[in-house]
């Protein structure tokens, strides 16, 4: 089997090697060998787990509350998506596909925050390869609703939503785009008040702008975002059925006549992709390989 995926990604893989020799099977465990095997020095590989196990997030295993004080200086911000009390460090580390070596609990499922966006716009680069969107295309002409109402809103297109430099205005789901990481000085009615930038000039971090990313794919696919991921991709890879896509409490729509939730791209209010670290490793076997699975 393989997939072809036009990669619109966040987040960048590096140093891969293509001369992929094994694919985990769904439902097996993973296949280990050892690091020796692959003339890798163990003790080096040694410390490198051990950094990683005595360096995890210094905040709160409640991930509501880490939430809650991570973001106690944006206005108005509140918890609108499911969390979930996070594990311990864990991690998998591979060469050519198989397991060299793990830490902690790996079928754990936890909150994975932004690397959600990974997972978002992969469904992006799905839509490209169905002729669904261009990305050099103005994204008004596909999504017609008051998303994109104004005359600044309306020059951006679906590649300046995925690199965030669209420096779309507006309120999604009661989040307002100002309110997102303001700068430190200032007050809430120069941050209400500010210049736009023309899209494509300036980057911007901005999880509200990455929701109207997650509204607008949904506009096209016409069907939930997690049931296009499990169809296309995380079946096909043989990841397991733990995996959760969660949106906000107040982010259904009706599409067709269907009530569907519109998915966050991240954890900032809660909510976003929830999974265990194999299952991860999977989807990273998928890019390593440049969307080639066992194919």
């Amino acid at each position: 089997m393989q997939l072809k995926i036009s990669i619109l990604i966040f987040l960048f893989y590096h140093g891969f090697s293509l001369s992929q020799s094994y694919f985990p099977p769904a439902h097996e465990p993973w296949t280990k060998k050892s690091p020796e095997e692959f003339g890798l020095k163990i003790n080096a590989l040694n410390k490198a787990i051990e950094f990683a196990k005595t360096n995890e997030f210094s905040g709160e295993r409640d991930l509501r509350v880490a939430i809650l004080k991570g973001f106690a200086k944006e206005p108005y911000h509140q918890i609108l998506g499911p969390t979930k009390k996070r594990g311990g460090p864990a991690g998998i580390i591979l060469k050519n596909g198989y397991q060299i070596a793990s830490w902690g609990d790996t079928h754990r499922v936890d909150m994975t925050f932004s690397v959600t966006k990974s997972y978002l716009s992969t469904i992006a680069g799905l839509a490209v390869d169905q002729g669904l969107i261009n990305t050099d295309d103005i994204t008004v002409n596909s999504i017609w609703d008051t998303t994109f109402d104004g005359a600044h809103n309306q020059q951006i297109t679906w590649k300046h939503l995925l690199n965030q430099s669209s420096d779309w205005s507006g309120t999604l789901w009661g989040s307002h785009d100002w309110a997102d990481r303001p700068p430190q000085e200032g007050s809430i009615d120069d941050w209400k008040n500010r210049n736009y930038h023309t899209p494509g000039t300036h980057f911007e971090y901005n999880d509200v702008r990455v929701n109207v990313l997650a509204y607008s794919l949904l506009q096209v696919w016409r069907k939930p975002l997690p049931q296009v991921l499990k169809e296309k991709i995380m079946d096909p890879i043989g990841a397991t059925n733990t995996w959760r896509w969660y949106g906000y409490n107040n982010s259904w729509v009706e599409l067709d006549g269907n009530y569907m939730q519109s998915v966050s791209g991240g954890g900032h209010s809660g909510g976003g992709i929830f999974i265990n670290t194999e299952d991860h490793a999977r989807f990273g076997l998928l890019f390593l390989n440049e969307g080639n699975w066992n194919g």
